[in-house]
């Protein structure tokens, strides 16, 4: 065998071998995402005389992860404002990472996965990636967890600071994470194909809003619950229960709960209904003695309570917790493969009575109703067009409660392009 002849077959080994072991993966995946907004009335009831106003947000994103059977790395990052908000010659970029973790996987499904990532639980009720929002949200934390087909358990670990403290450094989550500590256990296990079962537990450590004494007074809250899931080809059936004891960073011992019931029903290919109804304890005296304010902590609020904000994405006025039963009823209808349409309409209202706070009061608990309209297309396997148009009906009760006018039109409409394609893969 002649020598080039000898170079070429131990070539062609040695990279069939690097492919046949190594098996490395490097990918980059980009998204832009602008939306427009017309918003009058959204997360806050509008008052009279006020005005709409309308804008346009976008997310752009650069996303690079690597993968081999040993480790996994993900680096994230992007740049998210309103058009218009930076000069045309910007010396103060504002860039940003909102993911940057690695993966040690250690075989028969145990790995550790630690650095800024997201979480999302379940339906992302108590933990979630709020991808809606246009910076998205995520945690600095260490993730312990296991994984087969039939069972996962995750341990969740986090401990914050806003600098590299030398000696008795304050911490205030006014500007950085919303808490100081957190432990979390999360396990979830399918019984047969069509039901599983989850629960998840979560220590808090909390501190005020502003800067505490030192050493930092940390109070621990603790949310505890568990979410039951049963499908079939035509139902889709979910349950979930939270309770909340300790106490919050008031200092006031806690005791909420909240519970919520999800039915959807695929009459055919083209049309399902659904149906639901969630229900989160307050407090119409939240300053005095056991506070029973339900919070949903870190959840995907807009997902579940309008599309508009009014609750848990945005808060009550100072001082006010009167929780929330949201009872829901929706549509969907599947126009093409590529196209569809969603209606949903929401009733709320108080899980106070508000005379327990006023008195003399004869408002009642109803605090409106809301209707959601939705589409969205598919027009390339990486290219989404959306829009939505939302209006509240608003009553005396909420008012008081969320401020703005009861007798002001309250609505917002919006259309976003997302375009997010994977530019870029190598295996060897």
């Amino acid at each position: 065998m002649k020598t080039p002849v000898k170079l070429f077959v131990v070539c062609a080994l040695l990279v069939t071998g690097t492919a046949l072991h190594a098996q490395e993966e490097f990918s980059i995946s980009t998204q832009i995402r602008p939306r427009a907004e017309y918003r009058n009335g959204t997360l806050f009831p509008r008052d009279a005389g006020d005005g709409a106003v309308f804008f346009v947000n976008t997310r752009a994103r650069l996303s690079m992860e690597y993968k081999r059977s040993d480790l996994i790395m993900k680096l994230s990052g992007q740049h998210v404002g309103v058009w218009g908000q930076d000069p045309q010659i910007e010396k103060e970029g504002r860039f940003m990472l909102n993911e940057a973790w690695l993966q040690l996987p250690f075989g028969n499904g145990f790995f550790v996965k630690a650095g800024r990532q997201q979480l999302s639980y379940d339906d992302d009720r108590i933990l979630g990636t709020l991808d809606w929002n246009t910076s998205g949200r995520w945690h600095d934390a260490l993730k312990v967890g296991y994984e087969n087909k039939i069972r996962s358990a995750h341990l969740l670990l986090a401990y914050n600071q806003k600098i590299e403290p030398y000696a008795g450094m304050d911490y205030s989550y006014t500007d950085a994470q919303p808490y100081k500590t957190m432990q979390g256990l999360w396990y979830k296990e399918q019984i047969g194909k069509k039901f599983n079962i989850s629960a998840l537990f979560l220590n808090l450590g909390l501190v005020p809003g502003s800067a505490s004494s030192s050493p930092v007074d940390v109070k621990y809250m603790q949310t505890m619950g568990t979410n039951l899931n049963f499908v079939t080809s035509d139902w889709n059936l979910y349950g979930t229960f939270y309770f909340q004891t300790g106490k919050n960073a008031q200092k006031q011992k806690v005791e909420a709960w909240m519970w919520a019931l999800k039915a959807d029903y695929k009459l055919n290919d083209t049309w399902k209904l659904t149906v639901g109804s969630d229900w989160l304890s307050g407090d119409n005296h939240p300053a005095e003695g056991t506070y029973k304010a339900f919070n949903p902590l870190y959840g995907t609020h807009h997902k579940f309570y309008g599309a508009m904000d009014y609750y848990y994405a945005s808060g009550f006025l100072s001082g006010m917790a009167p929780g929330l039963w949201d009872n829901q009823l929706g549509v969907s209808f599947k126009a093409s493969k590529d196209v569809v349409l969603q209606a949903n309409y929401h009733l709320f209202s108080s899980t106070t009575d508000p005379k327990d706070r006023w008195l003399t009061s004869d408002l009642g608990k109803s605090l409106g109703s809301e209707l959601d309209l939705t589409i969205d297309w598919q027009i390339r396997k990486d290219v989404k067009l959306s829009g939505g148009y939302s209006v509240y009906f608003g009553t005396a009760t909420m008012e008081m409660y969320k401020g703005g006018s009861q007798d002001s039109w309250q609505d917002w409409g919006w259309v976003s392009l997302n375009v997010n394609p994977r530019v870029f893969i190598s295996k060897w």
